[in-house]
């Protein structure tokens, strides 16, 4: 799906609002703990700036009632640490005007707004009428800007007033991705439509039922389907492997023993952890151990083990094109990150053989950042429940308002 990218409009003195996703964590003190999504953002809004136009941005952060204002959903400390990452690029800093992102004050900053400015609007969750698409809401956004930016993949699963209406209401004017938009496009859509084969799809996580839309949609594409994680469980299980007390979701079982046999009758192969490193509760610093085949009562299964590992990597290092979505185990708690940090490496060492390596997913891509092995991948997802819906093949209807 190729759409209009921002470098392809001309922004010269024209106010650009920009959908961004500055969705950062932020611990008790309201300081972020990790300010990724702000930094994906910057070769878009740089672009921006440096050929004279202006910048106003928005944004959600949390889980706000919709009610108003909430000190906690405040996207301020954004603002000041987009400051400090522009620098002199934003001459007057990132202004922020208000605590509504469409109260009057809000809308008279836009309106002064001067040459290179750049404002950031408040949480736009502030609203009930944001996640509802409400059009007189998405029209008092859409006056902002002389042409619309969307450059928030994470939330373009959702049909939001800032990713769907807003750009619907400003037609005819331009509306255009950014260039981290356009790469996730060009990752998870034009490369995984016609991948380079061998292609090989990694699922991991929790539960299987999170993923069986993934599963059922990457069968029918990929040559071989890897699934770690607790997940797995569900899958041994119906296939008659005792997994003692690993976390198994029963009432999916039907619907594993489906996925089973449609492997067996098609080309897709599915690989499973033959051996698992097991404890009896997960916490760090209990005892393990490691077990081949059925898991004994009382243990359960945390990680893959060392031949399920080799497995994978052989599947892994022979692929032309990777797509990862889910960790092995329990990657958080030593020492039940091996499993995901080898699966990790083999996938590095394929992109330096030449191979097309895609991850998604936050656990999955917050792996990666505490590996140290982000930068070795083709691209990283900055989108969690997006791009798991992309590898669902659902789509993602806030593309039809960007031009073609």
């Amino acid at each position: 799906m190729r759409k209009k990218t921002i470098d392809q409009v001309d922004v010269k003195g024209k106010r650009v609002l920009v959908r961004v996703d500055f969705n950062v964590p932020l611990d008790d003190s309201g300081a972020i703990t990790d300010d990724r999504r702000i930094r994906a953002s910057l070769p878009t809004l740089r672009s921006i700036l440096s050929r004279g136009g202006k910048l106003v941005l928005m944004s959600h952060l949390g889980r706000p009632e919709g009610k108003g204002f909430e000190p906690d959903g405040t996207l301020k400390a954004v603002a000041a640490r987009l400051g400090e990452l522009l620098g002199n690029e934003a001459p007057n800093g990132v202004q922020f005007p208000s605590n509504d992102p469409v109260d009057d004050a809000a809308a008279k900053a836009v309106a002064t707004l001067g040459d290179r400015g750049v404002i950031l609007l408040d949480n736009l969750r502030f609203h009930k009428a944001e996640k509802k698409g409400d059009a007189a809401f998405a029209a008092k956004l859409a006056a902002y800007g002389d042409l619309y930016c969307n450059d928030a993949f994470g939330t373009s699963h959702r049909a939001d007033a800032s990713m769907h209406a807003v750009p619907m209401a400003m037609r005819p004017k331009p509306r255009v991705a950014g260039f981290l938009l356009a790469a996730e496009l060009e990752y998870l859509m034009a490369r995984l439509e016609k991948p380079a084969r061998p292609f090989v799809a990694i699922l991991g996580g929790a539960k299987i039922a999170d993923k069986l839309a993934a599963i059922t949609n990457l069968m029918a594409k990929v040559d071989t389907l890897i699934v770690g994680g607790a997940m797995a469980y569900t899958l041994l299980k119906a296939k008659g492997v005792a997994v003692g007390s690993s976390l198994v979701q029963d009432d999916f079982l039907p619907q594993a023993k489906e996925i089973l046999a449609a492997s067996a009758a098609g080309r897709c192969q599915i690989l499973l952890p033959t051996d698992h490193i097991c404890a009896e509760k997960l916490a760090a610093g209990v005892p393990t151990k490691t077990v081949t085949g059925a898991i004994p009562d009382g243990w359960m299964g945390l990680d893959i083990g060392p031949a399920t590992v080799k497995a994978f990597s052989d599947a892994i290092l022979n692929a032309k094109t990777v797509v990862w979505n889910g960790p092995m185990g329990a990657f958080e708690t030593v020492p039940f990150d091996v499993g995901t940090r080898a699966i990790a490496k083999a996938a590095a060492e394929a992109t330096g053989r030449g191979a097309i390596t895609i991850a998604g997913g936050g656990d999955t891509a917050a792996s990666l950042e505490a590996f140290g092995l982000a930068e070795r991948f083709s691209h990283v997802s900055t989108g969690g429940g997006a791009s798991l819906e992309v590898l669902e093949g659902k789509h993602l209807v806030c593309l039809d308002a960007l031009d073609d």
